[in-house]
């Protein structure tokens, strides 16, 4: 039995609807590209631009016990704790949207950073443990004492010499970053030799159990907290709320 044919018959589509489509098309791809450089940046400029690292001499930094290094004046009256993987792209915007605020926050005694390191992007490196190489090294300047220096290292590390997903720095570059920061050739030595790898490895494990326990089990880098209060850091202003 044959089928009636329906009353509709399909027009070719003119040229002025077919330009019409793709304006709309390329308007929503514009919005999409908009929206995930917005979400990527946080939907805010760099904040204290042009501060830099913390510069003030009496800002110390130290390796805790955990493997957590602290930055800050002895008094400080708020310390807040930071998650970092050293190859996290997230980690790294963070660092360069509101790593100078924290600094002059830190020299002005408002506020310390407990740093966390972990280490689950260490098989996304070329080497296989450039995360937990980078930890081991974060500590190595650490244990000098010297605030400013820590400082300007974590911030190379994180920004302007921030691996892409992929590769990774030697033990070697890392010692000279060390060094171009300020680091002394302890420092330098320590990083190189490896002499505090394997610690950091255990460490950065352990750290990233107490992100998980604190995230419900969904651990994901960066992650700030106020004590156990995980910081919204969609909040452009979180460091002024958290240490005005």
């Amino acid at each position: 039995m044959s089928n009636s044919p329906s009353g509709y018959t399909p027009r070719p589509m003119s040229s002025g609807t077919t330009y019409a489509l793709g304006g709309v098309a390329l308007a929503l791809i514009v919005l999409i590209v908009f929206l995930a450089y917005r979400w990527g940046s946080g939907g805010t400029e760099v904040r204290n631009d042009g501060y830099g690292p913390v510069r003030n001499p009496a800002v110390t930094a130290a390796v805790q016990s955990d493997g957590g290094v602290r930055l800050g004046l002895p008094d400080a009256p708020k310390t807040i704790e930071i998650y970092e993987d050293p190859l996290c792209p997230g980690c790294g915007n963070l660092e360069h949207l509101y790593g100078q605020e924290i600094a002059q926050k830190v020299d002005e005694g408002k506020l310390a950073v407990r740093y966390r390191f972990v280490n689950f992007l260490d098989p996304k490196s070329d080497s296989g443990d450039y995360s937990t190489r980078a930890a081991a090294a974060l500590q190595c300047v650490a244990e000098t004492g010297s605030g400013i220096t820590y400082s300007k290292f974590h911030d190379t590390l994180f920004t302007t010499r921030q691996p892409e997903e992929g590769s990774g720095l030697t033990d070697d570059e890392l010692a000279t970053l060390a060094t171009e920061s300020g680091a002394p050739q302890t420092a330098h030595d320590c990083i190189r030799t490896g002499a505090r790898t394997d610690q950091a490895k255990s460490q950065a494990t352990a750290a990233l159990d107490d992100l998980k326990a604190a995230l419900e089990g969904d651990a994901a880098t960066p992650s700030v907290f106020d004590v156990a209060t995980k910081i919204d850091l969609e909040n452009q202003d979180w460091v002024q709320r958290v240490a005005p």
